[in-house]
């Protein structure tokens, strides 16, 4: 590495954050990337540890002790080209991935970690204002034709793949816009929606045609997933146009909440909630949305997407907001020796919650209460572990006012909608059943109809949609022309 000690020298500096109370006043991003001094110095901790386990962290197995180095040495053109080997969108990780990497990083067994996602996040911004960033159009077409249905992150990994490698690729999506549950369950604060516009730009330049409101297959009619389309395309239609499928829709069916009261007026998925407000932002005019200004929120489920909603809510001006998590509250510290390298459970405090939240933990929700058919509270229970199961604790029940219930518990399957209208086997989830073995990798029962991302793997991270996306490339790289040169 180009200073062997740095990691003796150094500390690791987290990037910066507009205090809350302004940052509450709008839709903006407001973290502030590290300047090109800071990201040396950054880099300059990256130790010369011999075996990286960063690498292995990260799902799409960035090279990250070599960018780090190029950033320590000034060389930010080559640090780009490093990244985009295996990121197709380093802009979108380098904002809301939660860092694998770091967690496996050497430096992390007894200290700070070094800060990949914030070197990451450095150098896309600057590839972008240098305009290093530009589309790279095949120099030879394959004349065959490849259809990507969905166009969130793993739909948008492959079909840019596939693009560059000579295909005619068309992406088709449900939605008015282009980026799935990017685009409409990322709120702009944490990611705004121009990194989706302009990578879209490099997309086409590059020869990928967007097809957007076309929905593929039947919709089921009480489904409460976003749906724009506006003209619907058959499975059958699809497999005659093209000759290969590959199916990357999201795991948008919520999980729900059965307990009695969960009919009244109220009570919403946050995939009701937040891609509402993200069509907002994007200057539609909506009937009805779901506001919480001035409501006592209370979001029950304790993950990224519940962070989400109470960002969301405080921006709206929420009289309180109260998040509710089934299991007890993790360790402030995990115990490295025991956790290391993999991704460990310890409390963390997103920025979100820094903005304004209390944090209920090991509470189950029994009732909905209401009067004149809306919440107006819950009725809860505080449980703990017993012989490897959450049981209630007697005498600990307890009402919390609540004029807005919004359930952020994950996701449980893909809309199996589409799934059916092409014949795919499921398994046991509601998942699409393809294996990611070689020449069979991502292929479904049917014939050359492929799947990738949430709608094969379950609800995952943006990273891990770009992994899948990217492999399935590959794979369907290989079913047309027999070889493929793209990367794994």
């Amino acid at each position: 590495m180009g200073k062997v000690t740095g990691f003796l020298e150094y500390e690791r500096l987290e990037e910066g954050h507009e205090p809350p109370q302004a940052r509450l006043k709008t839709w903006k991003e407001f973290v502030i990337t590290l300047n090109e001094e800071q990201a040396k110095v950054q880099g300059a901790r990256c130790m010369d540890c011999g075996t990286p386990f960063c690498n292995s962290g990260c799902p799409v197995n960035n090279i990250i002790p070599d960018f780090n180095d190029l950033v320590f040495h000034g060389d930010w053109r080559n640090a780009i080209e490093v990244l985009h080997s295996t990121n197709n969108f380093p802009e979108f990780t380098g904002r809301v991935c939660p860092a694998p990497c770091e967690a496996a990083c050497t430096l992390n067994v007894n200290d700070d970690a070094v800060g990949i996602k914030s070197i990451e996040h450095a150098i896309i911004d600057r590839a972008w204002a240098e305009g290093w960033v530009t589309p790279l159009v095949p120099a030879v077409k394959t004349g065959r034709k490849v259809a990507v249905v969905g166009s969130g992150p793993a739909g948008l990994a492959a079909a840019q793949q596939l693009a560059r490698a000579g295909h005619e690729v068309t992406v088709f999506e449900k939605n008015s816009r282009i980026g799935g549950l990017l685009r409409y369950g990322i709120p702009d604060f944490k990611m705004e929606k121009t990194h989706i516009d302009r990578r879209v730009a490099q997309m086409q330049a590059e020869g990928v045609v967007f097809r957007t409101g076309v929905l593929v297959g039947a919709w089921p009619a009480d489904s409460k997933v976003t749906n724009d389309a506006k003209e619907a395309v058959s499975a059958e239609q699809l497999k005659a146009e093209f000759d290969a499928v590959l199916l990357t829709g999201g795991s948008e069916t919520s999980r729900d909440l059965p307990v009695p009261g969960r009919e009244l007026d109220g009570v919403h998925f946050a995939m009701e909630f937040l891609p509402q407000q993200n069509k907002v932002v994007a200057g539609d005019k909506l009937k009805g949305q779901i506001m919480a200004t001035g409501k006592h929120v209370i979001v029950i489920g304790g993950g990224d997407t519940g962070s989400d909603c109470v960002g969301t809510s405080n921006r709206h001006g929420a009289a309180s907001v109260t998040q509710f998590e089934l299991l007890p509250q993790p360790p402030e510290q995990e115990d490295k020796p025991l956790t290391w390298p993999y991704w460990p459970t310890k409390l963390r405090t997103s920025s979100s919650h820094e903005e304004g939240c209390e944090r209920e933990f090991a509470i189950a929700t029994k009732e909905l209460i209401g009067h004149k058919g809306k919440v107006t509270a819950l009725k809860t229970v505080r449980v703990q572990m017993q012989g490897g199961k959450l049981v209630e604790v007697p005498g600990t029940e307890q009402e919390y006012k609540a004029d807005l219930v919004l359930l952020a518990m994950g996701f449980v399957a893909p809309v199996g909608s589409v799934l059916d209208a092409f014949g795919v086997d499921k398994d046991n989830r509601g998942n699409a059943r393809a294996g990611t073995e070689d020449l069979t990798g991502y292929k479904t029962n049917v014939d050359k109809v492929f799947a990738a991302g949430d709608m094969r793997r379950g609800q995952s991270l943006v990273v891990w949609a770009i992994r899948e996306g990217r492999q399935a490339a590959r794979e369907v790289d290989t079913y047309l022309m027999g070889r493929s040169d793209l990367p794994r």
